[in-house]
């Protein structure tokens, strides 16, 4: 039997629980093996640094995230919220940095974004 094995690299985006946070989110690979295997992730909300054992770790929440928002820039976002980016596909506030700014986890990486925008300041 043949199985699709795919090779991750620091950075990339996998989705785990986090015990810390009690709850399942993107984390961002921080160590992977010689064989490309994940060894251990960092989740963006908490800092928490965590081993990473395999797929049979996550749960049914990933499926729920599929319906994220469509992301709006004159919109308010808050951590934890999932987003659909026209370009950058489906991805998750993390952190909220200014009151105009916030910080994305897609599934190539980590994202800038701006939010709270009204039209006359978008010019």
């Amino acid at each position: 039997m043949a199985t699709e094995e795919h090779l991750y690299k620091v950075g990339d985006r996998v989705e785990k629980f986090c015990t810390v946070c009690e709850e399942e989110r993107g984390h961002v690979v921080a160590t992977v093996t010689k064989r490309g295997q994940i060894s251990r992730v960092d989740c963006p909300k908490c800092g928490t640094r965590s081993t990473f054992k395999s797929k049979s770790q996550t749960t049914g929440a990933r499926a729920q995230a599929q319906a994220g928002t469509p992301y709006d820039r004159t919109r308010t976002y808050r951590a934890g919220q999932t987003i659909m980016h026209p370009v950058y596909g489906l991805g998750e506030v993390t952190a909220v940095i200014e009151p105009q700014k916030i910080d994305v986890l897609f599934a190539d990486r980590l994202r800038r974004l701006i939010h709270s925008r009204t039209e006359d300041a978008a010019h």
